[in-house]
């Protein structure tokens, strides 16, 4: 297990961990940019130009050592609907770039702290979520069914419309390919058997990333087949291969980036997109940046707003230059911290390869099976999702444990901001129920009552304090006493006013201790502390 003194700061003190995890989110990346683009309706380049600014622009400028950004399933739908709308890819470009800006601007406003407002057990909800999707999206590809896109996180849909997740999965298990199971048993042995005790003594099997042995035994393998078993190899015109744009010169190469069309600058659709894009990626990211805190082994805080404006830069020279909107995204993220990354210098490396790959060898990455890839994601999202962690949620308690279980179920049965959402409502309906405990006590004796402030009391205590106050009986003393608290709201001054006044007519003698002056907006004239 890694101890925190096993950390030493700076990029070359922590190259031999940085460089393996970048080349295993390079493997997760690859097909993800693709697929999104596809799911997006977007060139498949754009996919991959989202991805390599996500890695080197955004790592370079990022407030997180852990996160990895680049293009994200849950914008695929805004996207494709947004390019339809605006008429051209190219309009949608310049919404890209505006959005940007937005997003520079929004980091400037400090809106990064909108994170912290997140219980952490839709936090950890949404992790183990993101891993339950991880796993069932990518059952059909280990088995060899590869109809759907890479990048799909649509349980419902599929791109034919005419299916859903566990359909694909049924269908999938009767029709498994005997290469693609073939290869994604070999590769899952050697992905649980590198992290064996008895293999990680050598030091080889700790330096060497497992990931790319599964991906090189997956090419070997599928091309040993091809030789011998013709007709059961996996083919890339059947969808079994990742795919990627094969430019045949440098000039072809650059002629696949493009540039925002700018005589659209006055149409006002551009705009609302551009924020819409800006809002919901910030979102996200802010999501996803939580989620990779708790990730990462030396428990490092990410600067949010930092984060944001980082954002802002990758999405403003992604939309001049023809990628896709960009946030930071869980999966890669996690495959990031479960691979060793302990700097951002991980993120710039997977940027780097995804440049350096698609613009010298696109045609040997094409030979790669999903089958490889797909393994790889299912350990990852099994280390997301452990069984563990619900056995650990439910021992927290129903406080704990509801807010966290249905956040899974509604990101798995619906997509990540609405589940996240849903998990959000039901968190802060707890917080509220546990903010009730203990903070307004009342105790009595005879004709004499004591209402006692244990807590800082804002509206969310207001009905509690008038249930309270509705039990004292006529012709009672009343003692409130504000002692323990340093702030209180100005609906609970106007609850203490309203019951002071209906007091006079039930024969209620009311005195207040350190009650008033505790809310500057809020001003009583000329009565203090003390009996009316």
């Amino acid at each position: 297990m890694t101890k925190i003194k096993d950390f030493q700061p700076g990029v070359l003190n922590n190259l031999s961990y940085d460089l393996p995890a970048g080349l295993v989110v390079f493997l997760v990346a690859l097909p993800l940019c693709l697929g999104i683009a596809l799911a997006s309706g977007a060139p498949l380049f754009a996919g991959l130009i989202a991805g390599l600014v996500g890695g080197i622009v955004v790592g370079l400028l990022s407030g997180s050592e852990i996160s990895v950004s680049g293009p994200a399933a849950g914008l695929a739908v805004i996207v494709a609907t947004a390019i339809q709308n605006l008429g051209s890819f190219r309009v949608f470009l310049l919404a890209v770039a505006i959005s940007g800006l937005l997003q520079i601007l929004i980091g400037y406003l400090r809106a990064g702290v909108f994170g912290n407002y997140v219980p952490n057990s839709v936090i950890k909800g949404m992790l183990a979520a993101i891993g339950v999707v991880i796993i069932l999206k990518q059952i059909p590809h280990a088995l060899g069914r590869d109809a759907d896109y890479e990048g799909d996180f649509d349980f419902f849909t599929t791109m034919a419309g005419t299916s859903n997740t566990l359909l694909d999965i049924v269908k999938a298990v009767y029709s498994a390919s005997p290469m693609a199971v073939m290869i994604t048993i070999i590769s899952l042995t050697i992905l649980l058997l590198w992290e064996q005790p008895f293999l990680q003594r050598f030091r080889f099997f700790k330096l060497a990333p497992a990931p790319l042995f599964v991906v090189l035994a997956g090419v070997l393998l599928n091309e040993i087949c091809r030789e011998m078993f013709s007709g059961y190899d996996l083919r890339a015109e059947d969808g079994h291969l990742v795919t990627m744009p094969v430019a045949v010169s440098l000039r072809d190469f650059f002629g696949q980036f493009t540039v925002p069309d700018w005589s659209a600058w006055n149409n006002r659709q551009v705009y609302l997109t551009a924020g819409t894009l800006a809002v919901v990626g910030s979102i996200e990211t802010l999501l996803s940046i939580e989620a990779s805190d708790k990730l990462d082994t030396y428990r490092r805080i990410s600067n949010t707003n930092r984060e944001l404006k980082a954002q802002g830069v990758g999405n403003l020279i992604s939309g001049l230059i023809g990628g896709l909107p960009i946030t930071s995204v869980i999966v890669r993220s996690s495959a990031n911290a479960y691979a060793g990354a302990r700097t951002r210098m991980s993120a710039i490396v997977h940027g780097m390869l995804l440049l350096i790959c698609i613009m010298l060898i696109p045609a040997l990455l094409n030979k790669i099976p999903l089958a490889s890839l797909a393994a790889i994601l299912l350990v990852i999202g099994y280390k997301l999702t452990r069984i563990g962690l619900y056995q650990k949620m439910y021992k927290s308690g129903m406080d704990q444990f509801l807010p966290f279980i249905i956040t899974v179920l509604a990101i798995v049965f619906t997509d990540l901001l609405t589940g996240i959402t849903i998990g959000l409502v039901i968190g802060i309906f707890f917080v509220i129920r546990t903010n009730h405990h203990s903070s307004i006590t009342m105790v009595s004796q005879e004709k004499y009552y004591m209402v006692r402030f244990n807590k800082d009391l804002s509206f969310v205590n207001k009905n509690e304090l008038k249930e309270k106050l509705m039990t004292i009986p006529g012709d009672s003393n009343v003692i409130i006493d504000g002692t323990r608290a340093i702030y209180i709201d100005s609906d609970i001054y106007d609850v203490i006013v309203d019951f002071e006044q209906n007091a006079k007519f039930r024969n209620i003698e009311v005195e207040l201790k350190h009650f008033y002056s505790k809310s500057q907006n809020y001003r009583r004239g000329g009565v203090q502390d003390g009996k009316l």
